[in-house]
């Protein structure tokens, strides 16, 4: 009885840290459940930057490379609602030639892989790439993920006081996990939307997010997956769901004169 009642109390726990830690996003309209304050947000992904990019190679050495891409995101940043946000924008390309991948840490760091970044057949699609991970970020998707990990973790922890049963963790983590990857899903079809938001305001063509999308699929059908696929919805389901979006912000269709 005293081992479920503390399992209880650890549940409890979880559960009211994860309920009361909550944030409305101006930018999603959502009320979310976040681990950190912008602030920490920003020094959590500082911190984390320079080990990130070891694991994938370090920077790129190619400077025209960095210099275009940093030239984008600035100008995504700049000119679009993501202005208004409290983060701290940077832009960086991995040296990595052969991984297809792009991220953004919290708080404002991005990086792109010369793996994709080659793939790439316009600045507006590189804008696109980036307008996705600027999404994740004022999204806010890794605190909330955090947080939700936190109550998982919680939620496990008390299972284990409970049970005592070893298989009955390791089933109760599988879920925790699938439904942690589950919401991360989301967060890109979220990030998706607010991409295309993001680069029409910077004067992109959105349509070029279906190019991207193109791109990530040719290239899961010539080689082994990407590593961004591993995270991300298969292309072609985001492709419908990108053509959506691009036709409910622009009803009277994509107007002229955006750089593609």
């Amino acid at each position: 009885m005293a081992r479920l009642a503390f399992a209880l109390i650890v549940a409890l726990g979880a559960l009211v840290s994860y309920c009361t830690s909550t944030s409305d996003n101006p930018f999603t309209g959502e009320k979310q459940h976040v681990a950190l304050k912008p602030e920490q947000e920003i020094a959590l992904g500082y911190r984390s930057a320079p080990e990130m990019a070891a694991r994938m190679g370090g920077l790129s050495r190619n400077e025209k490379n960095r210099a275009l891409v940093r030239a984008i995101g600035e100008r995504l940043v700049s000119q679009s609602v993501a202005a208004k946000s409290p983060y701290k924008f940077s832009f960086h390309v991995l040296g990595d030639p052969r991984t297809v991948n792009a991220f953004a840490l919290p708080g404002g760091p991005i990086f792109i892989t010369e793996g994709l970044l080659r793939l790439l057949r316009s600045e507006a699609e590189v804008a696109a790439v980036l307008g996705h991970e600027i999404g994740h970020v004022i999204g806010r998707h890794a605190s909330a993920r955090l947080a939700k990990e936190q109550l998982t973790q919680g939620l496990v922890g008390a299972v284990a006081v409970g049970s005592g049963d070893y298989s009955t963790v390791q089933i109760s983590q599988l879920v925790g996990g699938m439904i942690n990857m589950k919401y991360g899903r989301d967060d890109e079809l979220q990030s998706d939307a607010l991409g295309i938001r993001i680069i029409a305001e910077a004067g992109y063509d959105p349509r070029a997010m279906l190019g991207v999308m193109e791109v990530l699929a040719a290239a899961s059908r010539n080689k082994r997956q990407p590593e961004i696929l591993s995270t991300h919805p298969a292309p072609e389901n985001r492709a419908a769901r990108v053509q959506a979006e691009i036709s409910r912000r622009f009803p009277e269709g994509v107007p002229a004169g955006l750089l593609r």
